[in-house]
Parts: C-alpha cells; sequence; structure tokens
C-alpha cells in the first residue's frame, strides 16, 4: 500500500541502510585486507607473480566469505524477526484483548492520553492489527526489514571491486616500489570510499572520511607490527 509523503521524489536516506551497511563494510575490508595481504607478500617476495597471485586469491576469496557471511548472519537476523512475527500473529489471535491493551499502553507512552491511546490502538487494529504490533511493539519496518540477498551481494560486490584497487596499483608499480604505492593508493581509495559513503547516506563527510582513514590505516599497521613482532610478514 503507497504511502504518503510530503517529499515523494527524495525519499529517506533510512531506506538505504541495509545495502549501505553491507556495501561500506565490504569496501573497507576489500581495499584493507588485499592491501595488507600484498604488502605482507611483497615484503617477502618482490616478485610480481607472486604478488599477482595472492592478490587474487585474496580478493576472491575475501569476496566469497564476505557474501557468504553477509548471507549467513542478515538471514539469522532475517529469521528472529519472522519468529517474533509469528509470535504476535499467534497472540492476537489467542488473546486479542490482552493485545489491544498492550498496545494502548504502548501509545500512552509515547505521550498519548489514556482515552486516545485505547481509540487509537482499536483503529489500528482494525485496520491491521498485526502491522501495529510489529511496527509499535516490536520496532520493524520494511525500511529496516532484513533482506540477506541484498546484503550478499552488496558486501560481495563491493569487496571485489575495492579490493582490485590496490591489486591493480601493485601490478602498475614501478620495480621495488610496490609497497609505497599499495599504501599510498589504499589510503586515497579509503578517503575516496569515506566520502561516498557519506554522500550515500547523507552523513557528515569529513567526520566519515577521516573515521574510514584513521581505522584503516590503523588494521594495516597492527597487521605490519604484528609481523614484525614474530619476525613474519603478514
Amino acid at each position: 500500500m503507497p504511502t504518503a509523503s510530503a517529499h515523494p521524489g527524495d525519499p529517506h536516506y533510512i531506506t538505504r541502510s541495509g545495502w549501505l551497511r553491507a556495501a561500506v563494510l565490504g569496501a573497507n575490508d576489500g581495499v584493507v585486507s588485499v592491501s595488507s595481504l600484498i604488502v605482507g607478500v611483497a615484503a617477502a617476495d618482490p616478485n610480481p607473480s607472486a604478488v599477482f597471485i595472492a592478490g587474487i586469491a585474496g580478493l576472491t576469496a575475501g569476496a566469497m566469505s564476505m557474501a557468504a557471511g553477509e548471507y549467513v548472519s542478515v538471514s539469522s537476523q532475517s529469521d528472529t524477526e519472522k519468529a517474533d512475527i509469528a509470535r504476535e500473529t499467534k497472540a492476537l489471535a489467542d488473546l486479542p484483548e490482552e493485545e489491544l491493551a498492550e498496545l494502548a499502553a504502548i501509545y500512552r507512552e509515547k505521550g498519548l492520553s489514556a482515552e486516545t491511546a485505547l481509540v487509537v490502538a482499536r483503529e489500528l487494529t482494525a485496520s491491521d492489527a498485526l502491522g501495529a504490533h510489529v511496527r509499535d511493539e516490536l520496532g520493524l519496518s520494511e525500511a529496516h526489514a532484513a533482506n540477506p540477498l541484498q546484503a550478499a551481494l552488496a558486501s560481495g560486490a563491493t569487496f571485489s571491486v575495492a579490493a582490485a584497487i590496490p591489486l591493480l596499483a601493485a601490478l602498475v608499480a614501478p620495480e621495488g616500489a610496490i609497497i609505497p604505492v599499495v599504501l599510498v593508493v589504499t589510503v586515497i581509495t579509503l578517503a575516496a570510499l569515506g566520502a561516498l559513503g557519506a554522500k550515500a547516506g547523507a552523513a557528515p563527510v569529513l567526520r566519515a572520511t577521516l573515521r574510514v582513514v584513521v581505522w584503516g590505516v590503523f588494521a594495516m599497521a597492527v597487521t605490519a607490527g604484528i609481523g614484525t613482532l614474530f619476525g613474519v610478514s603478514v
């Protein structure tokens, strides 16, 4: 059923939250993990063939892992939501008066008077009882509903695209300069990802960009530090 909107041509950004979260996670993980892998391999063996094989392996395995992980985790969330909806459906059939009172209590807590809350609860129950309880009791809505396939595709696709950037940078880098080139390209890519994510979600660009860059660099620094500590490349 279509809903009224004061700005139908300019939908709320919250409707993007499901795929945007997965896309940002996939992209950041792609560029950071594959960059770290390439730098580690290049430090041990700067042979372009070894770097390319490691990068392709990291990209492929990472994209599949991200997609599968998103699908499984979001599916678990979806199962939980469906279980709660099933419980509400049964409660409405078995205990309609108790459910009506519960709905009215929710509206009283939101600031309505007892009389008005009861009227609202009755009218919404008559119109769509389950929808009212799902929205106002469980806090679920169509915009926030779990979508496993969407999350998996968004995460896997953005991981692949982002991971390909440091891999391409390593392939075109001059001999002996793979590590600095990949690191510089990675920082630039992280900044671009932060800005794009902020634009897509209407968030402050500078804060989002700094957050992505700082945490991405921190992750790579920790990786390098562990390698140095144990005398190996990671």
